[in-house]
């Protein structure tokens, strides 16, 4: 039952927050308030559900740089922490059919984040020019799944290119995000969640404008993979 009345309130607050997000979008282009709403609405998901979401390492970042942001990927709240911890502008890449999602999906699309067909290649590669294009124009940094989706039991599975293509198209810096504990929270494919501390670990910015070719990409792909996993221990 609390659960459900927990799910009720969520509801309504992203309904509010969707509705005050698409109406920014559209009439504040540089997207300050939007991102403003953004943290208020992650906030609001942590506050509603119990989670306590502690974060290490912000003395490795800027938070007026742009960054390519890798993170680990376990739960629908890993979106949640990384929104409301990390300080940068922050908007991500999101795979398109959540665009169709009323109001939620429209603020989405209307906002500064990117969409992505997975299926389709060339749709892809227009993706990645957008998130650069984002990036250089509006001061945003990029967050990016590189699992490119949720592991099924909180172990990190294998990397997929994308981020690091992104990353050595842009020139700016990667940093390696580690999220510990939001599997058992909410693992995936289920409805339920529990209360719970999240650990949020932020490591140093490394740099990309040496990555030159598909060997340097996937070079770059395991040290950062590599470093999640050490971080996640």
């Amino acid at each position: 039952m609390i659960t459900y009345f927990k799910l009720f309130l969520i509801v309504i607050h992203t309904t509010i927050c969707s509705v005050l997000a698409l109406i920014f979008a559209f009439i504040e282009r540089r997207f300050i308030v939007y991102f403003w709403i953004s943290k208020l609405f992650s906030g609001g998901i942590l506050l509603i559900t119990g989670i306590k979401l502690k974060v290490e390492g912000f003395e490795n970042i800027d938070p007026k740089a742009t960054y390519v942001f890798v993170s680990n990927h376990s739960s629908q709240f890993d979106i949640t922490a990384l929104q409301y911890g990390i300080p940068n502008r922050l908007a991500m890449i999101y795979k398109k059919e959540l665009s169709k999602i009323p109001l939620f999906g429209w603020q989405l699309a209307a906002g500064p984040y990117v969409s992505i067909d997975r299926k389709n290649a060339e749709s892809a590669l227009k993706s990645i020019q957008k998130a650069k294009q984002i990036m250089q124009e509006k001061n945003v940094s990029i967050l990016v799944f590189a699992e490119g989706t949720r592991s099924p039991d909180g172990q990190i599975q294998e990397f997929k290119r994308r981020a690091f293509r992104l990353a050595s198209s842009v020139g700016y810096p990667i940093v390696p995000i580690t999220i510990i504990g939001s599997s058992r929270i909410m693992p995936k494919g289920k409805l339920k969640f529990n209360k719970g501390e999240m650990i949020m670990r932020i490591d140093k910015p490394i740099p990309t404008q040496e990555l030159k070719s598909r060997l340097d990409e996937m070079t770059m792909m395991k040290t950062i993979r590599d470093i999640i996993i050490k971080n996640s221990n």
